[in-house]
């Protein structure tokens, strides 16, 4: 498997919102994929992945956090914007706002993740999800390279 944990390009979308002490990283495979069709593929999560997002929104509900997005969605995100190379996805909510960049630069598509936290709570948060985040990510770029 070619998953490489990798430098997300500079012309990328999602490099005007990152400051100092937010979270980003990027995984990137090879691709004959669209952006939009990478982005397609690896929005379908695995069981796990789902039950771990199931969980989720069972343990943030009663903190007032989003649980369900809104907008038109790939999988369980709304569209933020879309060109031909790059599909972002995410949402802001109280405790944090979150990009995910599906961008295809040199025959390998791009995903990467940003993390603005807005408080305590945020950074708790992003913290208790980070092991899970890295496995679930690089099994989404799993799935993009499987499909091309």
């Amino acid at each position: 498997m070619a998953v490489l944990k990798s430098e997300h390009p500079q012309d990328s979308a999602l490099w005007p919102n990152v400051a100092q002490g937010d979270f980003f990283d990027s995984y990137s495979c090879p691709t004959t994929l669209s952006a939009r069709d990478a982005a397609e593929v690896a929005m379908q999560f695995p069981w796990w992945a789902s039950a771990l997002l199931k969980l989720r929104n069972a343990l943030m509900a009663p903190f007032g956090l989003k649980t369900e997005a809104e907008g038109i969605k790939v999988g369980a995100f709304p569209i933020l914007s879309e060109t031909e190379d790059e599909l972002i996805l995410g949402t802001d909510d109280r405790h944090l706002n979150f990009r995910i960049s599906v961008l295809n630069s040199n025959g390998r598509c791009h995903l990467g993740t940003w993390v603005h936290c807005h408080n305590l709570g945020g950074r708790a948060y992003l913290a208790a999800v980070m092991p899970f985040h890295i496995l679930i990510v690089r099994s989404l770029v799993g799935r993009i390279e499987r499909a091309a």
